[in-house]
């Protein structure tokens, strides 16, 4: 069949039952199911700067009393929170620039980055390729071998540049039919500029902390008893990035692009 990787004819003939499916998505739902729990729990509003600045001397305290311990579940955790797809890899690569410096804390990062992703990646390419690829329309099969024709730049672009979030960034390459290797690449270089400018925003944060809490303190001085309602301690992820940064990493996206419009345009020419 045309379009259809080899070995794929059998699956479009298939006919899938409940236990055929459950076997094919339980990792998916299983990784779904935690992501529900964290989420109706409310555990994912702890992965806030407002709590980071709240506990920031606790975790220091902490830190340098089982640095190792630290390190490790700090990357256990950013991957645990990139591979259930919850908000919040931003607030941990801060963290990390915060409290381990922003050479290590963005290593650490990136690396359990890519580890959650290359997670979410390996699952849903178990559950969901396969069927998808041999079920796919003619337009969405040729759009599949462009994107794996070209998947390290495109994907290096999307992860330059957060254009689509990046969960979605996570799923898609495995249902596209991308390589392990091509995927791991991107994801891991691609996120590097992105982390680090994260990071180092973190290593400075302790200035921004004391700016917002006398801000706070002053509200509240101010405003007497209603100040608990009125007054609020917050601070904005993307207040700590430059435009210049932003600007610097948009471009390393537009340029991770050059060698497929290169290709595109040789292919008129000929």
């Amino acid at each position: 069949m045309k379009g259809v990787p080899v070995g794929m004819e059998h699956v479009e003939n298939m006919t899938w039952g409940a236990a055929d499916w459950l076997k094919r998505l339980w990792p998916l739902l299983a990784l779904a199911g935690v992501a529900a729990l964290v989420v109706s729990m409310g555990w994912h509003h702890y992965l806030s700067l407002e709590q980071l600045a709240a506990n920031h001397e606790s975790l220091r305290t902490l830190m340098h009393d089982h640095y190792v311990l630290a390190l490790a579940a700090f990357t256990l955790l950013y991957a645990v929170i990139v591979a259930l797809s919850i908000p919040g890899g931003v607030v941990l690569t801060i963290a990390g620039g915060f409290l381990f410096g922003w050479l290590i804390g963005g290593a650490l990062s990136v690396l359990g980055a890519t580890i959650g992703a290359t997670a979410i990646f390996l699952v849903a390419r178990g559950a969901l390729r396969d069927v998808l690829i041999a079920k796919a329309g003619p337009k969405l099969q040729r759009f599949a071998e462009g994107f794996r024709e070209d998947a390290l730049s495109y994907l290096l672009f999307l992860r330059l540049v957060p254009v689509f979030p990046f969960w979605l960034i996570n799923l898609a390459p495995g249902l596209l039919g991308v390589s392990f290797g091509t995927y791991v690449l991107a994801t891991f270089i691609g996120i590097i500029p992105g982390t680090f400018a994260f990071a180092l925003a973190g290593a400075g944060l302790d200035s921004v902390i004391d700016a917002q809490q006398a801000s706070y303190e002053s509200c509240l001085a101010k405003a007497g008893e209603a100040g608990h309602d009125s007054c609020m301690f917050a601070i904005d992820p993307s207040a700590l990035l430059t435009t210049n940064v932003i600007a610097a990493v948009v471009a390393l996206g537009v340029v991770a692009l050059i060698p497929v419009v290169a290709k595109k345009l040789s292919r008129r020419t000929i």
